[in-house]
């Protein structure tokens, strides 16, 4: 199974159809059976085409390039988390080439208000693996210093939204440094969770944040925040971060995370 993370930044970068285009490229290449999108937006004044979609939909554009190039085998989940800067909201998405059996929603911030930006939504699916159910959540989380949104809040409301006797995986931008002891990341792994990057066989530096980005404004470290987080210790194949200049060109102010894993 190959399963890819990013956060897309969407319409917030230059060249950003010259951006989903090489995200497409990366995807027809690769064949992921499951990717987990953060920061999905659309903007506010668009027409719906389905359901809570706009005709902006940063995954909708996206999947419209794959049928350009000849991919047409993905379904989309997406949902909406807060509005951001006036002009876009700001979502989550999943795409996946198997059957899906359920779709996810829910909120794991304190507030609820989509006119909060630190509003924070988990979207995710539940999909028909050869025969096996399987839930992928695409995770956005908050800060674990953050006063009025605190990560441990959050982690903690993700996981009461969890089947914990069914196989998950969580897929994203956790906003922790996977490097700081007794922190976010700590805090995840105490759950009982297995990181695919550690399991990994193969693997990278893991870095997916370099320098100052948007939520990381005083940062000058090199950050491992994009995570894929597994509820077993399933054999991991590889895990590589993508989209960073050397393995791809860069999408997005943060880099993704593609593994391998044998389930």
């Amino acid at each position: 199974m190959k399963l890819l993370t990013l956060n897309c930044h969407s319409w917030h970068e230059e060249n950003q159809l010259e951006k989903i285009s090489h995200l497409a490229e990366a995807i027809k290449e690769q064949a992921y059976d499951v990717i987990a999108l953060q920061e999905v937006n659309q903007s506010i004044g668009e027409p719906l085409i389905d359901k809570n979609i706009k005709k902006d939909n940063y995954a909708v554009v996206l999947l419209h390039q794959l049928k350009e190039i000849g991919v047409e085998d993905y379904t989309l989940v997406w949902n909406f988390s807060h509005f951001i800067y006036g002009k876009f909201e700001e979502g989550l998405a999943i795409l996946t080439k198997h059957p899906i059996l359920e779709e996810h929603s829910f909120f794991v911030s304190k507030e609820s208000d989509p006119d909060t930006w630190k509003t924070r939504k988990i979207v995710g699916a539940k999909i028909d693996w050869n025969g096996r159910a399987i839930s992928f959540y695409s995770c956005h989380t908050g800060w674990w210093h953050d006063a009025e949104e605190p990560f441990k809040y959050q982690a903690d409301a993700l996981f009461k939204n969890l089947n914990q006797e069914e196989v998950f995986f969580l897929l994203g931008d956790f906003n922790n440094n996977a490097s700081l002891a007794g922190e976010g990341y700590e805090y995840l792994m105490n759950k009982g969770l297995y990181d695919s990057y550690s399991l990994a066989e193969e693997k990278d530096e893991g870095i997916t944040v370099k320098g100052k980005i948007t939520g990381w404004n005083n940062n000058k470290e090199d950050l491992r925040i994009d995570l894929i987080l597994m509820s077993e210790p399933f054999p991991v194949v590889s895990s590589k971060v993508i989209f960073n200049n050397e393995n791809k060109p860069v999408v997005s102010d943060h880099f993704g995370v593609e593994v391998e894993v044998k389930i």
